[in-house]
């Protein structure tokens, strides 16, 4: 049985990429920071609870040892959680440090947090897998070219937070060359993130993320990734 958790489990993207891997046989640790609607989401999906805020290094440690009690490894982590930040599209000179830092710790050191808290039990895993979820709009490439939607979006704290998150997951997968390290762009997606506004449904944003969850021990490391395959960055 593969043993999997997921941080931001409770909605969006996060929910759907649950239901979509208990569906293909999962046992699946629903990592939520609201205990209420976390339990919610475990019951209606058939997963695990476990509460999970990914700023706060003591909860994360205590959902660690939560899943190394009960199930003594963690065979695919996905890195979903994810904060919108200040909101301030097209006005970069009114970004803060403050909210760079807040931004930064969910996006960035949450996911360091996490994965470092978890690496030992990845380590006992046959084939461990993480998945980074990155966008679009974290993409130098992307976000420059004039037909991209993405090229027409200016927020300096949330894209630069999803770019050094491609970096993050490159160099864990330099360190760690017997596990799958990935990041993938789940596209334009319509969740709670975005007000809704996205123009792909969870059930296609959640493909990519899906897609790398669930490659084997031969599969790709160190890439980043969107519905197509292998993505420019």
């Amino acid at each position: 049985m593969t043993t999997t958790l997921i941080t931001g489990a409770n909605k969006g993207l996060g929910a759907e990429t649950a239901r979509r891997l208990i569906e293909a046989g999962h046992t699946v640790y629903a990592g939520a920071r609201d205990a209420h609607r976390g339990r919610e989401a475990a019951a209606r999906l058939g997963a695990r609870f476990v509460q999970l805020d990914v700023t706060d290094e003591d909860s994360v440690k205590a959902a660690a040892e939560f899943v190394r009690a009960d199930a003594g490894r963690l065979d695919v982590l996905v890195n979903n959680a994810g904060i919108v930040g200040a909101g301030k599209i097209g006005r970069v000179g009114d970004v803060t440090g403050a909210d760079m830092m807040t931004t930064y710790d969910t996006n960035v050191f949450g996911v360091v947090r996490v994965t470092h808290a978890f690496l030992p039990l990845l380590e006992a895993s046959d084939v461990p897998v993480v998945v980074n979820v990155g966008s679009g709009l974290g993409s130098l490439a992307v976000t420059t070219d004039p037909s991209r939607i993405e090229s027409q979006v200016t927020v300096l704290d949330y894209n630069s937070s999803k770019t050094a998150l491609v970096m993050v997951t490159s160099q864990y997968a330099k360190a760690y060359p017997d596990m799958r390290f990935n990041a993938v762009d789940p596209g334009y997606t319509a969740t709670d993130l975005n007000g809704h506004q996205g123009t792909q449904t969870v059930e296609e944003g959640a493909e990519s993320i899906v897609r790398m969850a669930t490659i084997g021990a031969d599969g790709p490391t160190g890439g980043y990734f969107d519905h197509t395959g292998p993505a420019a960055w």
